[in-house]
Order: structure tokens, then C-alpha cells, then sequence
């Protein structure tokens, strides 16, 4: 044989010995000489291996024809539509999703090969494809040249007729779950490299045993407006994803979401705040006992943000947990039990630790009566508990009725767990009528200075240091984007200023 039988013999690949050989003679060609027919033969073997794709993982857009093996996990209704050349008739496609332990793939069967799919494939074969990637509508496909089944050959990847959170795995597609909707995003949009305009959207959604974010993709989006927290719904035909190493429920053009009549629910499992650290993402939760107005701002490309920052305590300590974006809309409230998910904790303000609720957080207002640490809730509720309603029965219960703003912040601390403790005959330890809120009062308030730009003006003025924010109560006629110091009481989040300069 010849150096270039030779050198094909060594290749398994799909390429017949005819179009190996003539793009063999094809380098030489181009080459000018420079190389011989085996040095040529071995340029051609060596990129026909480079397309060799060990893992679904490794397809990439812009790749020439790759061959790699994959479990079918669903098959689409074929298509037909117009060709451009009208003598050409029409044609049709069938799109079925492909996956392996690394990942899901969308494969495109045309004409011949969709007619064959509809008829003789199933999901759960295993197939051995040969096409091109190219980058899809939603997302990375292949164009199939090829194909076949392959009866004999593994692949793990599990198929299941209804999920539960636990059994998502990457690649996983045609997926139903119901979950209890935890937290819901607004839309967003942004450019595609085509120039049209995308549209995305996100829930966040839970059951026994966990909890994921859906992302709702164009038409789809519009459905994080029709549900509320503590629904149960039912998400269907999803395809499971990764970002920042994190599995995500995706719902596209064949997706569903949809309301249910189920008993779901999510008990949150949450971090100890005395045990956070800084450069964690940890779920923490307790009761509210600040609360600081919203603020605006603006950001370096011009577009404004928001924030709003709450203080919440557990049985091992507290913590200010900065609201961002959409998320300071909240309605949270003093007396109110709250858990948050996936925040980032950070260095405050004078080495005090804070946690920063992003988009990747959730926000759930507990049901009355949960405990919203170490895994003991009772389940998330659909509504917001109402935060006043909650400060009027602790101030009765610990006879603070005639404290008001000071009584409200100190039955938010007896639903943190920290006042109002019941003696064995079932009395308060406080005593006298009013004597929590007064030592509340006292121990909230501290003589503090605190230096920052101005980002409100007006009663109170705002101001922050780029990492924390403080309301300032004074009479001084300050400016926007002045920095200044100012030192006084602070009571409840709020600055009382003896002194501005």
C-alpha cells in the first residue's frame, strides 16, 4: 500500500478512502511543494481528528463535521417549510435533542432523515452522529449528515417521566417538575449576534428536595409576570443547562409553565450566621429587625440602579443583607421572617460582615410560626407576612403597645428570638410593661462616624461608601455626589448628626 492507505488505515473515522485521498492531493496543492504526499496525508488525518468530539461537551460552533455518540431524550413533530430554489420542493426537519454525561445537544434531521426519526426512533436509543455545529436559534445544534443507532454502546444519562429537583442532571431534556415558585425575576432584553432582540426571564423554584432557577427565554418570559411566590406550578419541556456551575431549568419555544393543584413544598436548609465568611455564597435566614428606606443611584455607564438594605437576626447572630436591583422592591418589613438564598457574603462597614443579595438570590417571607434556620421552616409561604400585624401581637405580648417605633423594633427582635424570652410560668422576663423596648432602644443606639458620598438629599439624606449606605437625619444643606463625614447617634439604621463636615 501507499503512504496515504497507510496513513487512512491508521484513522477511524466516517470519511471514504476516495475524499480522504483527494483532499490529501488538494494540501500538496497547496502547499507548493513544500510537502509530500505522506507529510500532507498526516495534516489531514491529524484535523480530522481534532473534530473527533469525546463528550457532547466538546462540540463547538465553527467545528467541521463532528462524530460523537448520545442518548435521545426527545423527539420534535417534523417541519416543513419553502426552499429558496422553488424547483427544489419543499422541505422538512425534524429536531431531536441528544445527550451524554457532559451535556444536551440539539441535533437537525432533514428530509429523509426526518421522516426516519418520526418513524423509528424513540427516546432513550442511543445514536452515533455525524454532522456540523453551527450556533441555532437557541443555542448550539448540529446539522446532521449522519446517523445511526448503536445498540450497543452505554451512555448515562437518566430519563425520566417527572423530575424532582434532585434528579436534574446536566444535559437533561424534556423535563417535567413541579415546584412551589420561590422568587420571580422581570424581563430582560439583549442583543443576539444576529441583531435581533432577545427576551429573558427567570423564576426560581422549589421542592422536598431542593431548589433551581428556571430561565424563561422570549415568548416565554412573559410568564414571570402571571405567577407569585408560594404558587405551585408545573414547569414542562425543559432542558437542563450550566452557568457559573450551577444547573439551571431552561424553558424555550416548546417549553410550558403552568399553574397546578399540588401540595409542593420547600423547606430551606440555611447557614448559621454566626458561621458565615467572607467570599461565601450561603443561604441565611431570621427575623427582620431593621429596615432601611430604598435608594437610587447611578451606575458608571449611566443606567440607574437600586438598593435597599435589611438587618436580620438568627439564634447565633446578625446580619445587614443589602437588597439589589429588583429585589429592593420587596415588601419586607420589620417582625417579618425572612430567607435568603445564594447570597454573597462580604466585608461591611468597620469589618462588619454583609450579605449581597443579587440576581442569582431568592427572597421568601416565611410563613407564620416557621423558623427560618437550620432546616426547621415550616415551608414558604405564598403571601408576604404582614410585618405590622406581626410588631402589633409581639408588642401585646410583651406589653410594648405604648413604645410604638421603639415596641415594633423590639417585638422584631422577640421573633429573632432575642427578647421577650417566657419564663417556666409562662410570664415575659422583661417585667415591667415597656422595659424590653426601653433596653431595646438603649442598646440600639450607638455614638458612630460615618464618611460617604451623598447619593439623596432630602429627609433623610442618604449617603454610602461604596459599600455600605447609611439615612442621615440633619438640617445641613448638602448636594449630590458631596462627600462628607458625619458623626452622631445611630438609632435603628438611622444617623441622628451632631456634626457634618
Amino acid at each position: 500500500m501507499g503512504v496515504i492507505e497507510d496513513v487512512y488505515g491508521d484513522l477511524d473515522t466516517d470519511v471514504e478512502f476516495e475524499e480522504f485521498e483527494a483532499a490529501v492531493e488538494d494540501k500538496v496543492e497547496q502547499m507548493g511543494g513544500l510537502a509530500d504526499e505522506e507529510t500532507a496525508a498526516m495534516l489531514i488525518a491529524h484535523e480530522l481528528r481534532d473534530e473527533e468530539a469525546d463528550t457532547i461537551a466538546d462540540i463547538e460552533p465553527g467545528m467541521n463535521d463532528v462524530k460523537f455518540l448520545g442518548k435521545v431524550t426527545s423527539i420534535g413533530d417534523i417541519r416543513t417549510f419553502e426552499r429558496d430554489d422553488e424547483d427544489a420542493g419543499e422541505g422538512r426537519v425534524c429536531n431531536i435533542d441528544v445527550a451524554d454525561a457532559s451535556g444536551s445537544v440539539r441535533v437537525a434531521l432533514w428530509d429523509e432523515m426526518a421522516v426516519g426519526a418520526e418513524e423509528q426512533l424513540e427516546v432513550g436509543q442511543v445514536l452515533r452522529v455525524m454532522g456540523r455545529p453551527k450556533e441555532g436559534y437557541s443555542g448550539l445544534e448540529v446539522s446532521a449528515n449522519k446517523v445511526e443507532p448503536d445498540e450497543d454502546a452505554e451512555v448515562d444519562v437518566q430519563v425520566l417521566d417527572t423530575y424532582q429537583v434532585t434528579d436534574l442532571s446536566l444535559g437533561a431534556s424534556d423535563v417535567d417538575l413541579v415546584g412551589q415558585v420561590l422568587d420571580t425575576d422581570s424581563i430582560r432584553t439583549f442583543d443576539r449576534d444576529d441583531g435581533s432582540e432577545g427576551r429573558v426571564a427567570n423564576l426560581t423554584v422549589g421542592d422536598e428536595t431542593g431548589r433551581v432557577r428556571v430561565t424563561l427565554w422570549d415568548g416565554k418570559a412573559d410568564l414571570t409576570e402571571e405567577f407569585e411566590a408560594g404558587e405551585v406550578v408545573e414547569v414542562g419541556d425543559g432542558y437542563v443547562r450550566e452557568r457559573d456551575g450551577d444547573l439551571e431549568l431552561h424553558v424555550g419555544d416548546r417549553g410550558t409553565v403552568e399553574r397546578v393543584d399540588e401540595d409542593v413544598e420547600y423547606v430551606p436548609e440555611t447557614t448559621d450566621i454566626a458561621g458565615v465568611a467572607i467570599g461565601e455564597t450561603v443561604d441565611i435566614g431570621g427575623g427582620v429587625i431593621e429596615t432601611d428606606p430604598k435608594r437610587t443611584f447611578d451606575r458608571d455607564d449611566g443606567s440607574e440602579g437600586q438598593v435597599r438594605n435589611v438587618r436580620i437576626k438568627d439564634d447565633t447572630g446578625e446580619i445587614r443583607v443589602a437588597l439589589w436591583g429588583d429585589k429592593a422592591d420587596r415588601e419586607i418589613e420589620l417582625a417579618d421572617r425572612v430567607v435568603f438564598t445564594d447570597v454573597e457574603i462580604q466585608d461591611g462597614w468597620q469589618d462588619d460582615l454583609e450579605a449581597s443579595a443579587n440576581w442569582r438570590s431568592t427572597i421568601a417571607v416565611l410563613d407564620e410560626g416557621s423558623e427560618a434556620a437550620g432546616g426547621t421552616g415550616d415551608g414558604v409561604s405564598g403571601t408576604d407576612a404582614d410585618g405590622s400585624e406581626s410588631a402589633e401581637r409581639g408588642a401585646s405580648d410583651t406589653g410594648l403597645g405604648a413604645f410604638a417605633e421603639d415596641g415594633q423594633k423590639a417585638a422584631a427582635e422577640a421573633v429573632a428570638g432575642e427578647a421577650g424570652g417566657r419564663d417556666e410560668e409562662g410570664g415575659t422576663e422583661s417585667g415591667a410593661s415597656g422595659g424590653a423596648a426601653a433596653a431595646t432602644a438603649e442598646q440600639s443606639a450607638e455614638q458612630v462616624e460615618f464618611t460617604g458620598t451623598v447619593v439623596q438629599t432630602g429627609n433623610p439624606v442618604v449617603l454610602d461608601d461604596g459599600q455600605r449606605t447609611k439615612s442621615v437625619e440633619t438640617d445641613a444643606g448638602l448636594r449630590l455626589g458631596e462627600e462628607v463625614t458625619v458623626r452622631g447617634t445611630e438609632r435603628d439604621g438611622t444617623i441622628d448628626a451632631e456634626e457634618v463636615f
